[in-house]
């Protein structure tokens, strides 16, 4: 009989807060009466927008870069991502005082191209429709020696994204149900385990785009299925397979997926800005949108969800709020 151990476990979680005590922020849960007689439970908001970078991928990139050796911190770190994980490996890299060179998509939100390069990291561009991001950055990775930190496809970064739901039950208690949105992952993954860990009961609920339902698919086949890259403003979660580490926990610990459209993550920005007074980006939105849309039937009475970033620039977010692409 063979054991099969898990990529994240629960003391890694625990292990990832200490790390990151003092240097990633801990973030507020935000509470709101009518958000509460909306959704008709208590709602409890985990805000990572109000994280370091804008976004959760703090805690898994620093948790990730924090355990590589002087030897590989003088070499350099590469990475590849749309936007959250290019600010924080790059801050991450800053922090501990090496550089980093990230492979985005052409067609990235400027913002984040800028804050990436803000924090001193190099920018290698490639067409998210046609490029294979990961190719791209492990043929960078070894021509340049640098040492690769993926966006979710990592032990230590599933752990460290986990101290967000470590955070919001230590300070909430026992919730009947966490709600977060899945791109690749990182964040569900991290999270099922701390929640699971905790509290067995737990409802885990992921939420994806329509446009973007390749965890949900996968899901329902017991196996990855990858999709055509998705065309839908959460951009964070315009992927076409799940991850495979990422995939080995959620198949196990996420109880269901949530689909929500591009229209009702554009009222639940609006929504979070103008009765919550937050900035939430399309993806961090994604949640909300389901809690908002009525898309997750039979909910508990107390809810826990993570807003997962707040990386949107005025002009994108006034476009979007708007009913548009945000092109």
């Amino acid at each position: 009989m063979t054991t099969t151990i898990p990529p994240v476990t629960l003391d890694d979680v625990r292990d990832a807060a200490a790390r990151l005590k003092g240097v990633a922020h801990r973030t507020p849960v935000l509470r709101s009466r009518t958000l509460d007689a909306l959704v008709g439970a208590e709602v409890f908001l985990k805000c990572e927008n109000f994280q370091r970078v804008g976004a959760f991928k703090f805690r898994g990139a620093y948790n990730a870069a924090s355990r590589l050796t002087p030897e590989q911190l003088a070499r350099g770190i590469a990475a590849y991502s749309s936007g959250n994980h290019a600010q924080a490996v790059a801050l991450a890299a800053r922090e501990l005082g090496t550089t980093a060179v990230i492979v985005m998509p052409e067609d990235a939100p400027g913002s984040k191209r800028a804050a990436t390069e803000g924090y001193g990291a190099e920018i290698v561009t490639y067409d998210r429709y046609t490029g294979d991001r990961e190719a791209i950055a492990e043929a960078l990775a070894v021509e340049r020696g640098l040492v690769l930190i993926p966006p979710y496809e990592h032990p230590h970064v599933m752990a460290g994204q986990g101290t967000a739901a470590l955070e919001l039950l230590e300070e909430t208690g026992e919730l009947g149900a966490l709600l977060a949105p899945v791109g690749g992952g990182g964040l569900m993954a991290g999270s099922a385990t701390a929640a699971k860990g905790l509290h067995p009961g737990i409802r885990m609920i992921g939420v994806e785009p329509e446009a973007g339902d390749d965890t949900r698919r996968s899901l329902e086949a017991g196996r990855r299925v990858s999709i055509p890259v998705p065309k839908t403003i959460a951009d964070g979660q315009a992927l076409h397979t799940p991850g495979e580490l990422t995939f080995s926990v959620n198949r196990r610990l996420v109880d269901e997926i949530a689909l929500i459209s591009d229209d009702e993550i554009r009222a639940a920005m609006r929504f979070a800005f103008e009765r919550l007074k937050i900035v939430v980006e399309p993806s961090g939105a994604t949640p909300l949108a389901a809690l908002l849309s009525g898309r997750v039937s039979g909910l508990p009475d107390r809810v826990g969800v993570i807003v997962s970033g707040g990386n949107v620039d005025t002009d994108r977010f006034a476009r979007l709020c708007a009913g548009g692409d945000g092109d």
